[in-house]
Order: C-alpha cells, then sequence, then structure tokens
C-alpha cells in the first residue's frame, strides 16, 4: 500500500519574482465602462470645486476606482489597495488616505453631482442600447445592521441598530435608480419618503421618460409592497401620471368580503412568466365589494387566493386553508390575471436588494453619517455599473450572473501584460473555461463610443 503524504503542492516551488502580473484583469472592464460612457469626466465636472488647483488624483477617477473596488468584492477603503497595486492595468489609483479625505469631503453638494453624472452616463448607457422597452419602478426598504452605534443609526423594530435605507430599483434593468440613508427607527410606510425617493428616480432617468408634462408621457408603473400603500404616495403617482401597483393589508373588511365572493369570481392565476396556469392559485376582484373612496378614480382591489406550498405556516389572516393576498392598481387591464402576475414580480426587487449587499451596502465603514452618505452613495454607483455590464457588456448566462458568480469567473481572472513598442497586450490564461467571453467583453467595451 503507497503511503500518501500531507501535502497537495507536492515539489512545487513558490517564487515571487516575476513582473507584468495582474489578478484582477475583468475589473477593467467596469472602470473602461465608467470612461466610454462619459462617468468619469461628468464626476470630475461635478467635483472640481473642492480643489483650488488640479489635485494629483482627479476626484472623478477616484470616485470611479472606489465604485469599481465594491464591484470587484471589496467592502473597506483598505480594499482599494487591490487595485492599487497594478499600476499597468488600473493607472494611478489614490490611496487609502486619499479616497478617505475626498469621501469626508462630500456634502449634499456633491452627492448631488455624483447623482448627475449618473444620470448623464445613464442616457449615454440608454442610447447604446440599455434602454428597457418598460419601465417599472420597484420601491422597497432593507435593515442594514451595525455593530457599532454609528452617527444617524438608531434601534430598529428587529431588536438591533443600525439604518432602514428605502430604495427605487428599474426592475427591467436592475439599475439602482435611488435611495436614502434613513435611521433604523424610520417608518416603512412613511409616504414622504417614498414621495422623495420616487423624484430622485425621475431625476436619474432620460428627460424623455421622466418629463411627465406633457401630454403623451412615455408609461410608467410604480410597485410597492403593502408599506407603500399610502394615499399621499398614491396621490403623488397619479399627479406625475404614473400607474401604481401597491401591496394591500388584508384586515377584517377585506378578508370578509374575500370569502363572500362567490366561486364563479373566482379565476386561475398565472405563473411567473404570465403564459400558464398556476395550480392551486386563483384572483378575485374586490373593488365593489369594499369602499375604496379614500384612493384615487379608478383604483381597484385585487386578491389572490391559493394553496400553500407543503410546510408553510398559516398566517392569523388565512381563511379556509388558503393564503390571501390584495394589492392596489390603478391599471385598467381586464385581465386582472395579468395584472396580479405583473404586481408578483415585485418579489424581484429583493434580489436586487441582496446584490446592494454585496456591492458596498452591507456595511458602513465609517463612524460619521456623511461619509456614509457618500459611501451610500457609491454603492448605487456600483450596482449601475453592473447592470450597464450586463446590458452592454456581457451575453448568455453571465449577462445574468450574481457579483460573486461573475467575480469568479471574469473580475478576478489572473493576467500577465506586456509591452513592445507603445502597444500593451494583455495576456490571459488560454484553458481559463471563460477566457472566450472575457476576450469579447473587452472588445465589446472598446467597441462602445467614448463619452
Amino acid at each position: 500500500m503507497k503511503v500518501k503524504h500531507g501535502s497537495r503542492l507536492g515539489s512545487l516551488r513558490i517564487a515571487a519574482d516575476h513582473e507584468g502580473l495582474v489578478s484582477r484583469a475583468g475589473s477593467a472592464l467596469a472602470a473602461e465602462l465608467a470612461a466610454r460612457l462619459g462617468l468619469e469626466r461628468e464626476l470630475s465636472r461635478g467635483l472640481r470645486h473642492l480643489f483650488h488647483r488640479q489635485p494629483l488624483h482627479d476626484p472623478g477617477r477616484v470616485v470611479v476606482d472606489l465604485a469599481t473596488m465594491l464591484l470587484d468584492g471589496g467592502d473597506c477603503l483598505s480594499d482599494l489597495g487591490a487595485l492599487a497595486e497594478q499600476l499597468d492595468l488600473f493607472g494611478q489609483v489614490a490611496s487609502q488616505s486619499t479616497a478617505s479625505r475626498l469621501l469626508h469631503g462630500l456634502g449634499e453638494q456633491e452627492r448631488a453631482a455624483i447623482r448627475a453624472a449618473r444620470h448623464v452616463a445613464r442616457e449615454r448607457a440608454w442610447s447604446q442600447g440599455a434602454r428597457p422597452a418598460t419601465i417599472t419602478l420597484d420601491f422597497d426598504a432593507q435593515l442594514l445592521e451595525c455593530h457599532t452605534e454609528k452617527e444617524g443609526g438608531a434601534p430598529h423594530r428587529k431588536g438591533g441598530f443600525g439604518f432602514h435605507p428605502l430604495h427605487c430599483f428599474l426592475d427591467e434593468t436592475g439599475e439602482h435608480l435611488a435611495g436614502v440613508l434613513r435611521p433604523g427607527n424610520a417608518g416603512s410606510n412613511t409616504a414622504a419618503d417614498h414621495i422623495t425617493v420616487l423624484e430622485q428616480a425621475l431625476a436619474q432617468l432620460p428627460t424623455d421618460v421622466a418629463d411627465r408634462e406633457r401630454e403623451e408621457t412615455v408609461p410608467m408603473l410604480a410597485r410597492a409592497d403593502a408599506a407603500g400603500a399610502t394615499h399621499a404616495f398614491a396621490r403623488a403617482l397619479r399627479e406625475r401620471k404614473i400607474r401604481f401597483s401597491l401591496g394591500y393589508y388584508i384586515d377584517q373588511r377585506v378578508g370578509q368580503a374575500a370569502l363572500a365572493l362567490p366561486k364563479k369570481r373566482w379565476l386561475p392565476a398565472l405563473d411567473a412568466d404570465g403564459e400558464e396556469e398556476r395550480d392551486g392559485a386563483w384572483v378575485a376582484e374586490l373593488t365593489d365589494r369594499v369602499d375604496l373612496s379614500g384612493w384615487p378614480e379608478g383604483t381597484r382591489l385585487i386578491v389572490r387566493r391559493e394553496i400553500p406550498h407543503p410546510g408553510a405556516q398559516l398566517r392569523f389572516t388565512d381563511h379556509d386553508g388558503h393564503r390571501y393576498q390584495c394589492f392596489l392598481t390603478d391599471e385598467p387591464d381586464e385581465d386582472i390575471a395579468g395584472l396580479e402576475a405583473r404586481h408578483r414580480l415585485h418579489a424581484r426587487v429583493e434580489d436586487r436588494i441582496q446584490e446592494s449587499q454585496e456591492l458596498g451596502l452591507g456595511r458602513l465603514p465609517f463612524q460619521a453619517l456623511e461619509p456614509n452618505q457618500a459611501w451610500f452613495e457609491l454603492a448605487l454607483l456600483a450596482q449601475d455599473l453592473l447592470a450597464w455590464l450586463r446590458l452592454l457588456v456581457l451575453e448568455g448566462e453571465l449577462a445574468l450572473a450574481k457579483p460573486k458568480r461573475l467575480r469568479h469567473r471574469l473580475l478576478h481572472v489572473a493576467g500577465r501584460l506586456t509591452r513592445s513598442g507603445r502597444r500593451r497586450t494583455l495576456h490571459l490564461p488560454a484553458a481559463w473555461p471563460w477566457r472566450d467571453q472575457l476576450t469579447d467583453a473587452f472588445e465589446r467595451v472598446t467597441s462602445l463610443a467614448p463619452g
């Protein structure tokens, strides 16, 4: 019997003696895309007032490098060093102390400049092929736990301490349009916060979409769970000619109305793609059974009834072995099953929030509120960059990949840089399974018209 030694390296020799190696070849895609969309230039214009003379590190470039770092997997300023040590690939990258001073100097005026730069880059991305066929705004909040008492944080409803940011995502593309960093005790159904985020989200959209004063506006739908079902928010959407689909709490009167519906009023629900009937699920309209006079004219109440999946716990609002869910909408479509299927897709916002956690919102690195708000804006920018990469640069399954998978397959690929005359060449591993996808991605990003 042959004895196996406890080593997997065997005779492998380790030597740190080679130059021109890079460990994050794919992450250069994000920085190049930001430059091609004019994002870096617009950031530089918006932040140049911070310096009396030309700084060594342009602030727009520093912000793009920070967003690239978040996309690359970093979650604190020291992770910027992973880019700074690869001069041939990323150029001059600011030090941790320089980046920290910049973030501490970003007040509300500068954060507004970052949002304005994102707006310009979004217009350019949409003009290059990222524009969706439909516009659906998804609103939702998250609890951001902090393990130290940071400025601006507060105890939240689950017994912890931190923040309770409210977000708006563009469902069709995954772009993180807007968000506000609120204390942990902020209300889930605060209409003023929803309206603030709505205004910021509209300001991010291209002008022809955001203009709600014209006679023929671009159709738009706003979705939220029951926390967004407030009269003030619904009125604000109506004033801006935006249709709404808002979750609605089932109280006693709604529950009784649903139970009193005759069997013929219940229609089969549709599955997630809206094509096939869903077994064990039905929808019906309760508009004529419940007083909706406080809501905008044309508001409808639709209820869904389904058999819970095995192992699911029934709630006290669930009757006769079925689970009930309701939502309000002012869409005039008579196909209530289609309306319910579209509202149910609001659940995808949870995936967007999870991605934001992986792109910088998993933790806030500073003790003070101002730099944490700047970090919050960086996280929104990083998620936009990810969305534009998927829409303009990546193809196939990688265009749908989560950040972690994208890092393992593309962004963290090692390579070797060589020079011949004035030309540089990035050599990628020939045996890497996704080498063709990465080379194709570089070809597509460099083919975009520079902004």
